[in-house]
C-alpha cells in the first residue's frame, strides 16, 4: 500500500501562480467558456441573428451639445436666424463657421435665415465685397430666404432715435473722443468714470441738436447720439453700457444704395438689435467677442418695447459661440490689406506678398475656394469641430488633415510630374506601345477610369534620379532598377547625359523581366502625349506660427515672410487624362462654382486646375499635401 502524499509546502500556491494556470485547468475554462457562448447564441431570436449590427449615424451639431441647448431655451415653432456681415470686406475661414451655424440651425429646424448686409458704414462699403458675400453663401451650399440690408430700415432707425430720446434714453453730446474716453475711465478703463455735461440736457434740446446732425450743421466729431445707459451698478464692470454712442456724422457719407440722403448713420450697436427686431429674428447667435453686448442689446430692445424684459418670449434672444481661428495665418482685413497692397511704413516700402485677396495662400473664403477647398470639406470640418460658447483656435494642419480626409474620397488619381527628366527605354519594342485602363482609384471607391499610354519615352521626376546609387535608395539610379505605376514591366537605369552645368538631362534605360522585382514604384508621363501645365505648390506664408504677435507698425512682419511659400514649377508634365477630367467638368449641368477640377496627384499632394486656366496654358494649385509634412 502506498504512503500518503505528504501535504505541500506552504511556499507552494505561489509556486504554482508564477508557472500560471495547468493545462487542464485552461481546457476546463475553455469548455466553459464555448457553452456560455453557445448558449447566448440559442437566447438570440433567429431575425437578430441574421441582422448586422446598424452603424450609430452621425448626430449633428444642431441636435446635440451648445446648439441643442440653445433652442431649448426658446424652442419656438417658427425659427429665423441672420447672417449680418459688414461688406467692407472678403469673408474668411471664421465667417465659414457662422454661416454654417445660422443658416444650419435655421435649416435643423426648419426655419429660415437671413442675409442682412450691415451697410451702416458709407465710407469702407463696396460693391463686390456684396457680391462676394452671396457667392460664398451660395458656394456653401446655403440659399438666403431674403436678402436684406440695415439701410432698408433708416427711416424706421431715425424715427426710433428720436423715440428713445424723448424717453430719456439718449441724448447728443458734442465731447471729443478724448473726453469721452476719460469719462470711461481713462485710457485703460480704470480710473473714475463719470457722466457728460450734456447728459442732462432736456430732451427737446436733443431732439433740436439731432436734427442739426441730420440736417449737415456738424462735421464728423463734432456731435455724437449717445444712449443713456449705465455709468454705475449693476453693470458698471461692462464698457457696452457706458453710453455707447447710436448715430455719428459721417464725413465722406455717399451711401451706395441711399445716396447723398443722410449725413448720419447709426452704429452697430443701435442698428444690429433693432433690424433683428424689426425682422422678427428668434435666435440671434454670435461669436463671442459680442458677449458683452447682450445687455445693451437687450436694454435697448427693451427701452424701445420691442423686448419684454427678462424674457425671451418677446423680441430675439441674442446668444454667443466661440469664433474660429486658424494659427500661421492671418485674418485681420487692414493687416490682409497690407499683404496685397503692399505697405509704406516710414523710410520703408514694402511691396505686395499675395497676388490678391483669392491668392491661395491667405485665408479668405475666396482664396480657400481658388486653392481647391470643396465646399463639402468645409462644411463638415465645422462639423468636426461641433460648437460651443468657447473660442477655437486651430493648428492648420489640423484644418488641412480634415479637407485631405474629405478628398481622398472623392477625387481621382492622376499622375503629375513636376521636374521632368525625360527616360529613353532603348529596347522598347513596338508591342510594348500601348494605351493601359487604369481606374481612377486602385481601391475601387471612386467609379470610372482613363487609358494611360505607355511609349518609348517618359517622364520622371527628378528627385527619382540619382546619378550614384545608396543601399538605402530605392528609386532610379544607375544599373538599378525601379517600377512604374500602372506599367507590365519595369527599368533599370543604363545611362544619363548632362548640360554644361551639370544638370542631368536625359537617361537611357532598359525594360527588365517581370521575374525582378522592384523595391518601389515611381509616377511617370508619356513624353509623347504628356500635357505640360504650371504647378503650384504652397508653404506657410510665415515662418512663425504666431504672425499676428508681430509688430504690424514697423513694418518688421515682412521680414518673416517665408520665400518659399509658394514654389511654381513651369515646366510640369501631366497624364493627357487630365484632358478628359476638364472635358467632364466642363458638361456639369449645375455651372457650380465649386465644381472644379480637382485629383490627386501620386506621390506628389492634391491638386486642383486654377479657375484662370486656359487651354493654351494650365495653372494647378495645390490643395494640400498627401500627408502632413513635419517640416512646416
Amino acid at each position: 500500500m502506498a504512503e500518503p502524499t505528504a501535504p505541500p509546502p506552504a511556499t507552494a500556491p505561489a509556486a504554482e501562480e508564477e508557472k500560471g494556470p495547468s493545462k487542464r485547468a485552461l481546457e476546463k475554462a475553455a469548455k466553459k467558456a464555448a457553452a456560455k457562448a453557445k448558449k447566448a447564441e440559442h437566447a438570440l431570436r433567429p431575425k437578430e441573428q441574421a441582422k448586422p449590427a446598424a452603424k450609430a449615424e452621425p448626430v449633428s451639431m444642431f441636435a446635440e451639445g451648445w446648439l441643442k441647448r440653445i433652442y431649448e431655451e426658446k424652442p419656438v415653432k417658427e425659427v429665423y436666424t441672420r447672417f449680418p456681415p459688414e461688406p467692407n470686406g472678403y469673408l474668411h475661414i471664421g465667417h465659414c463657421k457662422a454661416i454654417a451655424v445660422n443658416f444650419g440651425f435655421a435649416k435643423h429646424h426648419k426655419g429660415v435665415c437671413y442675409l442682412r448686409y450691415d451697410d451702416t458704414n458709407p465710407e469702407k462699403e463696396e460693391e463686390k465685397y456684396f457680391t462676394s458675400i452671396l457667392d460664398i453663401i451660395k458656394w456653401l451650399g446655403f440659399e438666403p430666404w431674403k436678402v436684406t440690408y440695415s439701410s432698408d430700415n433708416f427711416d424706421k432707425l431715425y424715427e426710433l432715435a428720436e423715440e428713445l430720446i424723448r424717453k430719456d434714453g439718449a441724448y447728443v453730446c458734442h465731447c471729443s473722443r478724448e473726453e469721452v474716453n476719460m469719462q470711461r475711465g481713462g485710457p485703460d478703463n480704470r480710473g473714475k468714470r463719470y457722466a457728460c455735461e450734456h447728459r442732462t440736457r432736456p430732451t427737446e434740446e436733443s431732439i433740436t441738436e439731432f436734427r442739426a446732425m441730420r440736417d449737415g450743421k456738424y462735421k464728423a466729431g463734432e456731435a455724437y447720439l449717445r444712449m443713456k445707459q449705465s455709468l454705475t451698478d449693476p453693470n458698471e464692470g461692462n464698457p457696452q453700457m457706458w453710453d455707447v454712442p447710436a448715430y455719428r456724422v459721417v464725413e465722406n457719407n455717399h451711401h451706395h444704395r441711399t445716396g447723398d440722403r443722410w449725413k448720419i448713420y447709426p452704429t452697430y450697436d443701435f442698428t444690429h438689435c433693432i433690424c433683428d427686431a424689426l425682422e422678427g429674428i428668434t435666435h440671434s447667435l454670435c461669436t463671442v467677442e459680442f458677449r458683452q453686448s447682450r445687455i445693451s442689446y437687450d436694454w435697448l430692445l427693451e427701452q424701445l418695447d420691442m423686448k419684454v424684459p427678462k424674457s425671451e418670449e418677446k423680441g430675439p434672444m441674442q446668444r454667443e459661440y466661440g469664433r474660429l481661428s486658424v494659427n500661421g495665418t492671418i485674418l485681420s482685413k487692414r493687416r490682409i490689406l497690407m499683404l496685397v497692397e503692399g505697405a509704406k511704413v516710414g523710410d520703408r516700402t514694402i511691396p505686395p506678398s499675395v497676388r490678391g485677396w483669392d491668392d491661395p495662400r491667405l485665408y479668405t473664403m475666396v482664396a480657400l475656394r481658388r486653392r481647391g477647398i470643396p465646399a463639402k470639406a468645409m462644411l463638415d470640418f465645422v462639423e468636426e469641430l461641433g460648437v460651443t460658447d468657447s473660442f477655437t483656435d486651430i493648428e492648420a494642419p489640423r484644418f488641412e488633415a480634415s479637407i485631405r480626409k474629405h478628398l481622398e474620397r472623392t477625387v481621382p488619381r492622376q499622375m503629375l510630374v513636376l521636374e521632368p527628366i525625360k527616360v529613353v527605354i532603348e529596347d522598347f519594342a513596338a508591342e510594348d506601345d500601348q494605351d493601359v485602363t487604369v481606374p481612377y482609384d486602385p481601391k475601387g471607391g471612386i467609379p470610372g477610369e482613363r487609358k494611360v499610354k505607355v511609349g518609348s519615352s517618359i517622364y520622371i521626376d527628378r528627385s527619382d534620379f540619382r546619378e550614384e546609387d545608396d543601399p538605402d535608395y530605392f528609386r532610379l539610379a544607375p544599373n538599378k532598377t525601379v517600377g512604374l505605376y500602372n506599367v507590365p514591366f519595369s527599368i533599370r537605369a543604363t545611362s544619363f547625359e548632362k548640360d554644361a552645368s551639370g544638370k542631368v538631362t536625359e537617361i537611357k534605360a532598359v525594360k527588365v523581366p517581370s521575374s525582378e522585382r522592384p523595391k518601389a514604384y515611381i509616377q511617370w508621363v508619356d513624353a509623347a502625349t504628356g500635357i505640360k501645365v504650371t504647378a503650384r505648390q504652397y508653404n506657410s506664408l510665415f515662418k512663425t506660427e504666431s504672425p499676428n504677435t508681430l509688430n504690424w507698425k514697423d513694418g518688421s512682419w515682412a521680414d518673416d515672410l517665408r520665400p518659399d511659400s509658394e514654389i511654381i514649377y513651369e515646366d510640369a508634365v501631366i497624364e493627357r487624362g487630365l484632358n478628359q477630367l476638364i472635358k467632364a467638368n466642363s458638361l456639369n449641368p449645375s455651372g457650380s462654382s465649386d465644381a472644379l477640377v480637382r485629383f490627386q496627384a501620386l506621390r506628389t499632394a492634391y491638386f486642383c486646375v486654377d479657375v484662370e486656366s486656359t487651354e493654351d496654358k494650365i495653372v494647378l494649385n495645390q490643395i494640400v499635401s498627401l500627408r502632413e509634412d513635419k517640416g512646416k
